[in-house]
């Protein structure tokens, strides 16, 4: 089962989940390994077969969604779209929160693998931005659909390729070294709570001062599955909400109701 083999089965299959080929050019090894060890622990010989095998099993297209899934993160990935977030936008949102009465900064993370992100900004929060607002809370929610990824994610503990693009004195700081891996402390934790939920199925209760969705919806869902979602996420984004997508990704063509931030750093602001 060669790659080009693999690669002629994703884009076939990949439009009939509401999935995009080019999104997955670049990362589709490691959705090739995923299957190929389904296809073992299923003894099919090779893609053409698993064609006839998807058409007699609906319930298998589940499964091979779930294989879809490209989990690639680390923290402080696009450094400076985090040094804006810290410098601008945190501060930006803290201040319209203390201007509405409220006492808790919230910020949901979509699609956010084994929690570097969320917990990136938990850290700038923590050693930053708290003493500027004291007595704001910060609130994160952490959606993904994969459960293994949210215990991975709530173990909070990394190899040194995950937390390397950290500024040195917050990797000796925020983390306890358990060779071979660096464990986030407790106190850089408590701001986030991590939810299963697929995007596409079901989004938080609640509404949100900044969303970031990035390297997902935009990256590898088709242009209707981006829209409707947009639309979703809009709808819990409050007025002047942060909405930051990925620095390589760009929104459907024609969206009203958002203003962009940032053209360079993906960053709009619901109007």
């Amino acid at each position: 089962m060669g790659d080009n083999e693999c690669v002629q089965f994703l884009q076939w299959v990949l439009p009939q989940l509401h999935m995009r080929w080019p999104g997955f050019k670049k990362v589709h090894a490691q959705v090739c390994k995923r299957i190929r060890r389904r296809l073992k622990q299923l003894a099919i010989d090779g893609f053409t077969d698993y064609r006839h095998y998807l058409e007699m099993h609906a319930n298998e297209w589940k499964t091979l969604d779930a294989l879809c899934r490209v989990t690639i993160s680390r923290f402080y990935r696009d450094k400076k779209m985090f040094i804006f977030l810290e410098q601008t936008v945190l501060p930006n949102m803290a201040r319209q929160a203390i201007a509405r009465g409220d006492e808790c900064l919230k910020v949901w993370c979509v699609g956010s693998g084994s929690g570097e992100e969320p917990y990136t900004i938990a850290i700038i929060w923590k050693l930053i931005l708290q003493k500027q607002f004291p007595n704001l809370r910060l609130q994160i929610i952490a959606s993904d659909a994969d459960p293994d990824i949210k215990q991975r994610a709530q173990a909070a503990c990394y190899e040194y390729s995950s937390i390397k693009n950290l500024p040195e004195t917050w990797r000796e700081n925020v983390f306890n070294k358990q060779d071979p891996l660096f464990c986030l402390k407790l106190e850089y934790q408590h701001d986030v709570e991590f939810i299963v939920q697929d995007v596409r199925e079901v989004l938080p209760a609640d509404e949100f001062d900044l969303v970031l969705c990035r390297n997902l919806v935009f990256t590898y869902f088709d242009d209707p599955l981006q829209r409707k979602l947009l639309e979703r996420i809009m709808r819990v984004l409050k007025p002047e909400g942060a909405l930051v997508i990925g620095v390589h990704e760009n929104l459907p063509e024609n969206v009203a109701g958002l203003r962009v931030w940032s053209e360079r750093l993906r960053i709009f602001q619901n109007k």
